[in-house]
């Protein structure tokens, strides 16, 4: 099914690699107009900024400082004049475990927050606000099965972002969904990116293959087709659910 996007602007956090790369590019494809939001990284913005020169334009964050995120929003609608769909992808995997000492336990936990969560909560209202002078626009959080089975004694905090994200997404679309807005989460596994890398050192290849129904761990290209059907309306009384795409190794 050929999924046209063209004209649709939307902004997607953490593109510059991974899950968040990964859709971008297939919004792209589709047409779509991008704002491609990274922290420090360049490498993967650069590549889709030469592939797709009149479709995209960069936008540099750290999430981990709250007070620029809606200076984001801010420039992001200056130069593309509206939004139409808000996707929060950016995300941050610190290994926390309860041994440390307070301080230092505390300070990764505020910052998993601020990136994982906070920033996702400050997103979606400017969005929301937006959205709804023009009564309609999509938010879709990249979430995680962690947010529903839990996650190891090292990262708590994580797991309760992502459980969060979704509560917040499953609120946005019962709350707003009279103004046009409707709101969705997807919840990966673990997923082939250099992020799930530093789990996979720790706990070995096998203990994730073991956890797995299937015979491959899951890529960003499994995950980006379904974001873009959702971008694409076909999918809005789907609004409020949130979508497993885990290999079968958490099903609900």
């Amino acid at each position: 099914m050929k999924i046209d996007l063209t004209n649709n602007k939307i902004l997607i956090t953490g593109a510059n690699s991974g899950i968040g790369f990964s859709i971008a590019n297939d919004l792209l494809k589709a047409g779509a107009n991008v704002a491609l939001h990274y922290n420090s990284n360049f490498n993967g913005i650069d590549k889709l900024l030469s592939d797709f020169p009149n479709q995209c334009k960069e936008f540099q964050s750290d999430f981990s400082d709250v007070n620029s995120v809606p200076r984001l929003f801010k420039n992001v609608i200056e130069y593309f004049g509206k939004l139409d769909i808000l996707i929060n992808n950016a995300g941050l995997v610190v290994m926390n475990p309860i041994d440390l000492d307070d301080e230092q336990w505390i300070k990764n936990w505020e910052k998993i927050m601020n990136v994982n969560l906070l920033s996702t909560g400050i997103l979606s209202k400017k969005a929301i606000e937006h959205f709804k002078q023009n009564q309609s626009g999509k938010i879709i959080n990249i979430a995680s099965r962690a947010a529903f089975r839990g996650d190891t004694p090292d990262y708590l905090a994580y797991a309760a972002s992502k459980a969060g994200m979704v509560a917040l997404s499953k609120s946005i679309a019962r709350g707003f969904g009279k103004n046009g807005i409707k709101a969705f989460s997807i919840a990966p596994g673990y997923t082939k990116t250099a992020m799930a890398e530093k789990s996979i050192e720790k706990y070995g290849k096998d203990y994730v293959m073991t956890d797995i129904a299937l015979n491959n761990l899951t890529e960003p290209e499994d995950i980006s087709p379904i974001v873009t059907l959702i971008c694409s309306g076909k999918f809005d009384h789907g609004t409020g659910s949130c979508i497993d795409i885990n290999a079968g190794s958490y099903v609900r």
